[in-house]
């Protein structure tokens, strides 16, 4: 009978997935990155989000979790859509998580943010802390600073497995204790000597064995002087580490297979990817599912972000951004094609804000409905504050909508404004409305008018428009509501740009462009006043700007906007438009695809190979490096990368390196002195590996770059009312030069900055910004702050952008307890004629109080009732009842600052526990008999109850597992 037991064990465990087998290096090297143990981190726990989401609701999940998940395999599954739809959203949010993740390694001189010389403790504490942040952001529905926590904290937790002796100490699970507060009593102490010399084929096993022996945890100093490293105590190693030359020599990171342990590397990568996946299960728990894939970018579709200008000409203008929004909202409340998300910023004079961003259509439809046209009158409002609002709240890559009919008074955050534009990547398009002088006059109550906005004005506002890849559409307030047909075009999903081009001087030319077989619904936007173009198909039939209604679309003409809506035959290969104005002009191309690309700036390759984005441009003259990911699949192959000059004909060719899957470095030679777009062309390629034609997409947004280096100190959160620091250093590209400073940030909290700072020849300098929320700023506040250096000629500027969160100062550090009181289960052979029952006890001792109490796993009810213990303190008691077919049970208990503590419980297996420590209380129980409560022993009763123990699990394997 035990051999029939043996055997049946060998049986099933042979049909278990492998848990971290499937891993395949991305690297030429054969190594993990941080990037790709977050990405692969988060593909895993979206997908088994969403298979939990699906068997709720009795849907099957057609999706193998594993470590070969694509992002477009997981969003296929998780959304189960079979129309166009975009992975960007999602491959963005992943990647705001790995670039914060890499730009950790920038700072290598706090070793707690890299789990070095065992400060273990202090890095449990930056885990906690980042955590707490991530849910306060996702409180307030700031993604975009919640994945920038997420990435800092997820580096010092994967550092962990990489710089200490964890799997050398054969441990092949997380260490919990690291994303909670419980108390670390084991590691290596001060005066415990840790490592022994590395000595030729021993560099492997430099590790002292008594730490083995003792469970004690170490990690490796790090330094640039060897004298940084105590006696006795073990180094990182590696190139730079000055304190692997001190005996006892070597080291023991697990960076790359080429490290001093590279040898434990694979293991050391897997579990850092449990652990991963372990952190982000305690932010979906906390959180709950819809929110975590809102986190990672799961649920995004398109937005719907406006700014409107509230002074008293504007009711007209206010009406129709109702009008347009209710009705995107409305026609689409049961689509896909729905907006994700809602923003709204009103401004006037003096007033700007606030920021509403909300998932909800009813709250954004009731935001909008409040706003009241009134007061004004000496014309110029605070609009690029209310756009600089907009820009710090809305997610990377968004269409903004600012409506007005005055110019800018605040006209000096044109650089501000300009630099968040290069940064997040979102368009902004203006609507300009005229009015007649009488009319403004009577709304304002003043002796001023103005028949329209002065051209410098205007001139402003189509500068942004071009820079930022948006439109400057000017019309009459009686036609606005003809040009808002652009609104609900850019709010459909799955969007790409085929091409933009913007000529100021205007020029007689000619241009050409690639329509692919993913394309529909391709819309064609000219800005000008009365262009003459001629529009070209593949077959060389054509059509004029006359022909309102012709072979190859339908045009609309509305103030200086021309809509050419084409028609959906014959669209795929090279179509071109030559195209005469006697002023400036822009032409703007887009479509629905599922096939885009998302890039970045990078700067060398850190400590681990990853590559650390940019916060500001890059420096001219140099050479660069490009990181794009091409998303919707891996059916396109590059053939060219590109830097088109977005006002002429130059162009910068890239080196393509392929790093695997849909990701590139792209290697330029020379950044280019003057303004640029990104252009990406290849080919479409059918499933069966066949080609369908060329492809072309384009970045809408200009990039520039800069002679002057800046550079700023990595931050992440602030407290209300305490003045934070950031250190900033400023480096010559040339000749001593004085350059002036300026800091500004979205939320108008005091900022102090030097006004100027003096750069000796070759060399560089540091400054300090100083920060101060004020004391009432509510937790979860973000705020994003620009600090810019402009040349003595006002010829060059370039900026640094931090995004940080206002968090409030952690009281509450422990998670609920939770303790399983009484099990009842007496279930029969045809499970579904009878139930079982769970009672458990819930407490929070002296925290803010347990908010939430769900089922994670588990089909049966839950209630919950109040008591108060003996001593005081307040209970949730939860009672569960299930059917025996359910024989599983997860409860969760989510206190008031989202601290998790979970109960487990199972009548399948012989295992029920709580996970409320890092050491969960085990007790073994098989099919509790009826009215008893969970006996923590083994099952007695001698051979017989062995036999029926035996006998049990064959029932159990044949008929329930």
């Amino acid at each position: 009978m035990m051999l029939l037991l043996f055997f049946l064990f060998l049986i099933r465990g042979a049909f278990q997935p492998p848990w971290a087998t499937a891993f395949k290096p991305l690297t030429s090297k054969g190594s993990f990155t941080h990037r790709q143990i977050t990405e692969k981190a988060i593909l895993r726990k979206t997908a088994e989000v969403c298979r939990d989401i699906a068997n709720a609701e009795g849907q099957d999940f057609k999706l193998t979790i594993d470590n070969t998940l694509t992002v477009f395999a997981v969003q296929q599954a998780c959304l189960r859509l079979h129309s166009v739809h975009s992975t960007n959203d999602f491959q963005s949010a992943i990647s705001s998580t790995y670039y914060a993740n890499a730009a950790v390694d920038l700072d290598q001189f706090h070793p707690e943010r890299h789990c070095d010389a065992e400060k273990i403790k202090e890095a449990q504490k930056l885990i906690t802390d980042g955590l707490k942040s991530v849910k306060t952001n996702i409180d307030e529905e700031s993604y975009v600073f919640a994945r920038i926590s997420l990435g800092k904290i997820c580096h010092t937790l994967q550092d962990f497995y990489s710089h200490s002796n964890w799997v050398e100490l054969d441990k092949s699970v997380p260490f919990s204790k690291l994303i909670n507060r419980d108390a670390i009593d084991n590691i290596a102490g001060i005066n415990t000597k840790t490592c022994r010399n590395c000595d030729g084929d021993n560099c492997n096993d430099n590790i002292l064995p008594e730490l083995k022996e003792k469970n004690l945890i170490t990690s490796g100093y790090f330094g640039v002087l060897s004298s940084s490293k105590p006696d006795g105590k073990c180094s990182h190693g590696g190139k730079g580490d000055k304190t692997s030359l001190k005996e006892p020599t070597g080291g023991i990171n697990k960076d790359e297979i080429t490290s001093s342990h590279g040898i434990y590397h694979q293991r050391a990568a897997d579990v850092a990817i449990r652990a991963t996946m372990e952190l982000l299960e305690d932010i979906r728990l906390a959180k709950g599912n819809q929110a975590f894939l809102q986190l990672v970018g799961m649920n995004m579709t398109s937005v719907l972000a406006f700014v409107i200008d509230t002074t008293g000409s504007m009711s007209d203008d206010i009406e129709e951004a109702k009008r347009v929004s209710f009705n995107i909202i409305d026609s689409r409340i049961a689509s896909a094609e729905k907006p994700s998300e809602f923003i709204l910023v009103p401004f006037n004079d003096p007033d700007f804000g606030p920021l509403t961003r909300t998932r909800n259509a009813e709250n954004f439809k009731n935001a909008i409905s409040f706003l009241v046209a009134s007061g004004g009158g000496d014309e110029p409002e605070m609009c690029l504050s209310g756009l600089q609002l907009a820009l710090g709240g809305a997610p990377p890559s968004s269409d903004i909508y600012v409506f007005t009919d005055a110019g800018a008074k605040d006209f000096e955050l044109e650089s501000t404004i300009r630099a968040m534009i290069e940064n997040t990547k979102s368009r902004v398009n203006f609507m300009l409305t005229k009015t007649s002088s009488s009319r403004r006059k009577r709304d304002s109550q003043s002796q001023r008018s103005l028949t329209r906005i002065s051209q410098s004005e205007l001139q402003l506002y189509r500068d942004l428009a071009d820079v930022s890849g948006g439109q400057a559409i000017e019309v009459t307030k009686g036609t606005l509501p003809q040009a808002t047909a652009v609104i609900t075009d850019s709010s459909a999903s799955a969007l790409v740009t085929v091409l933009q081009v913007m000529r100021n001087p205007a020029k007689a030319e000619n241009f050409s462009f690639v329509l692919d077989s993913s394309l529909s619904n391709v819309t064609m936007y000219i800005t000008g006043v009365s262009p003459v173009f001629t529009l070209y198909n593949p077959t060389g039939a054509s059509q004029s700007e006359l022909e309102k209604n012709g072979t190859l679309g339908s045009i609309q003409t509305v103030g200086n906007l021309w809509r050419i809506q084409l028609n959906s035959e014959n669209q795929t290969g090279v179509w071109s438009i030559s195209i005469n104005s006697t002023s400036s002009y822009t032409i703007k191309i887009i479509g629905q695809s599922s096939f885009d690309f998302l890039f970045n700036f990078v700067g060398s390759e850190g400590l681990h190979g990853d590559f650390v984005p940019k916060d500001n441009r890059p420096i001219n003259g140099e050479n660069g490096t490009l990181f794009l990911s091409v998303t919707g699949g891996e059916l396109i192959t590059v053939t060219d990368v590109l830097l088109v000059e977005a006002s002429g004909l130059n162009t910068v060719n890239g080196t393509i390196e392929s790093l695997g899957g849909s990701d590139y470095l792209i290697h330029l030679q020379r950044i280019p002195e003057w303004p640029f777009v990104v252009q990406l062309k290849g080919l479409l390629n059918g499933l069966n590996g066949s080609s369908l034609g060329q492809f072309q997409r384009q970045s809408p947004t200009q990039q520039r770059s800069s002679s002057i280096k800046i550079t700023a100190e990595s931050q992440s959160t602030l407290q209300a009312g305490i003045p934070q620091n950031v250190t900033f250093t400023l480096a010559s590209n040339g000749s001593a030069a004085t350059y002036t400073i300026r800091a500004r940030n979205d939320r108008g909290f005091n900022v102090i900055v030097p006004s100027s700072l003096s750069v000796e020849e070759g060399g560089s300098t540091q400054g300090t910004a100083t920060l101060t929320p004020p004391i009432n700023t509510v937790s979860g506040t973000d705020v994003t702050l620009v600090i810019e250096a402009e040349d003595p000629g006002s010829r060059d500027l370039n900026y640094v952008t931090l995004r940080l969160t206002v968090v409030a100062e952690i009281t509450d550090v422990s998670k609920p307890v939770c303790e399983i009181v009484n099990i009842k289960a007496d279930c029969p052979m045809v499970c579904s004629n009878a139930s079982w029952e769970l009672s458990a006890n819930l407490t929070d001792g002296n925290g803010t109080g347990i908010a939430r109490v769900f089922i994670n796993i588990g089909n049966g009810s839950l209630s919950t009732s109040q008591v108060m213990s003996k001593n005081g303190t307040n209970v949730t008691v939860a009672f569960y009842n299930a059917s025996c077919c359910s024989q599983e049970v997860q409860i969760v208990a989510v206190d008031g600052v989202g601290n998790v503590g979970t109960c487990f419980a199972s009548i399948k297996k012989t295992s029920v526990n709580t996970t409320t420590t890092a050491i969960p209380t085990t007790y073994t129980t098989l099919m509790a008999p009826t009215n008893t409560a969970v006996n923590p022993t083994t099952p007695r009763g001698g051979f017989v109850s062995l036999f029926k123990y035996i006998l049990l699990l064959i029932l159990d394997f044949f008929f329930m597992g």
